[in-house]
């Protein structure tokens, strides 16, 4: 699992372990069970929650599930909403994303051979639907498609900005989506993600605050934790999804 930190709190018999890598950053990840299934838990802006969106070392983070096993990632976001029909506190199981981050090391794969993975499907199918199945058991509604635009940070986006990405397709912004989302694909990782509409985004409200989207969060959090012990019941013990297959066929 990737998410904003606290999540560990939901955890069985948690605990931390460091885990390195040979990206420059050596991650703790914490380690529990949910209903009796083995979890692995990245909280990506750190321990602490020290870290902002653009400095997040995400390859380092996706490298630390891959080395303890992980096979599929369920992450979960927060997002403003680009489209008109989605409310604050509404969730939404995004189907596809747009790439707007300008900094970030967005691959693993920066020396020869020069590699070209498929991405015409960038969130697992199978994850997808055990997260809408979930979401629909303990919610009255989730919106089931979405396309999620990922931006720089940590600022948050103009009104000019936003009218853009509406134009361009987009319904919900948010800071975290890219490049985990990519990284995972690599590393043939099944991922998807929970996205908890936290706000409308600029332009849509007369201000955008930080407190606004605690506030939201928070009075979601035991909701997110019921739908997340939820779908790892669904997802199926063995993958029959193509995302494992991302590297074949995709070198020069």
């Amino acid at each position: 699992m990737a998410g904003g930190t606290g999540f560990e709190s939901h955890l069985e018999h948690p605990h931390v372990e460091k885990v390195e890598t040979p990206y420059g950053d050596n991650p703790k990840v914490f380690l529990g069970e949910i209903q009796g299934l083995n979890v692995v838990f990245i909280p990506r802006h750190g321990v602490k929650h020290e870290l902002p969106p653009h400095k997040i070392n995400y390859r380092a983070n996706l490298w630390a599930l891959h080395v303890k096993g992980v096979e599929r990632i369920v992450a979960t976001n927060a997002v403003g909403t680009i489209n008109p029909l989605f409310q604050a506190g509404d969730l939404v199981v995004p189907h596809d994303l747009i790439d707007f981050t300008k900094s970030r090391l967005s691959t693993y794969h920066e020396v020869p051979p020069v590699t070209h993975i498929d991405f015409t499907e960038p969130y697992c199918r199978e994850i997808r639907e055990a997260l809408i199945k979930a979401v629909r058991e303990v919610a009255e509604k989730v919106w089931e498609h979405g396309v999620y635009v990922c931006t720089e940070g940590p600022r948050y986006e103009t009104p000019a900005e936003i009218k853009m990405y509406r134009t361009l397709g987009g319904d919900l912004v948010g800071m975290t989506g890219c490049p985990e989302a990519v990284l995972a694909r690599e590393l043939g990782i099944c991922y998807a993600t929970l996205c908890l509409v936290s706000n409308l985004a600029a332009g849509m409200q007369e201000r955008l605050t930080t407190t606004e989207v605690l506030k939201v969060t928070a009075g979601k959090r035991r909701l997110i934790s019921e739908v997340i012990s939820r779908v790892l019941e669904r997802i199926p013990q063995d993958r029959r999804c193509r995302c494992r297959e991302a590297l074949i066929e995709a070198g020069v």
